[in-house]
């Protein structure tokens, strides 16, 4: 069952009001156009409130070596890559790509302390564009649980103008808790151990809290 996220009830309570209004100006203006008006305006509140669903979702096995998805959508990398930001070495980069359709709440993918937390600020390229993940606005978390450290990167696109991120350094979080939210999709970025064994591949549609992403 899904519930409404606290990002969208100020958003959803204004857009109401003002297609409310919108409705009445066409009655008072254009009456027989009314009935037009009035099926745009719940079609344009539609789908903006499935943007804002919240699914509870638990995952099926806490354990530690695995790293669950943070986040609805399509793999779109999966490869080694340069980590400058924190690591400055080496990782495995796997891309979750969000599309407005899909759930925007992200979740932590595994349990332990917050050890890094930063915000960029920056452009608003495409998702898939290769720079997005460096150039765009940006929040970068790096959870360590043990010896293991994952890097993630919520990344804002050319809709998403709004990244939100509820964790501080030094939280001790649980695997599954809510990390943050992206208004109207965009991507997460996940950097792993090279030696992380990747269960997904190229294309494949996940979910949080519900696909392993790897082994680690």
């Amino acid at each position: 069952m899904a519930i409404i996220h606290r990002e969208g009830h100020r958003m959803l309570i204004i857009l109401g009001l003002a297609l409310a209004v919108l409705n009445i100006v066409t009655y008072l203006a254009w009456p027989g156009f009314l009935w037009l008006a009035t099926a745009a305006s719940l079609i344009f509140f539609a789908l903006v409130l499935q943007f804002f669903r919240n699914p509870k979702r638990t995952i099926p096995k806490a354990d530690d070596t695995l790293i669950y998805a943070p986040a609805d959508g399509q793999v779109v990398v999966i490869e080694e890559a340069e980590e400058t930001e924190y690591f400055n070495s080496k990782r495995l980069q796997v891309s979750i790509f969000m599309s407005p359709l899909n759930v925007h709440v992200n979740r932590n993918p595994l349990g332990g302390e917050v050890r890094y937390l930063k915000h960029h600020p920056g452009k608003y390229l495409v998702a898939w564009h290769p720079k997005s993940s460096t150039e765009n606005e940006r929040t970068t978390v790096v959870i360590k649980n043990g010896q293991t450290e994952v890097l993630l990167r919520q990344i804002a696109g050319a809709m998403a103008k709004r990244i939100r991120n509820y964790l501080s350094i030094g939280d001790r979080i649980t695997q599954g808790s809510e990390m943050g939210f992206i208004k109207f999709g965009s991507r997460v970025d996940l950097f792993l151990p090279l030696d992380a064994e990747v269960k997904v591949n190229i294309g494949d549609k996940v979910k949080g809290n519900k696909t392993v992403i790897a082994k680690v």
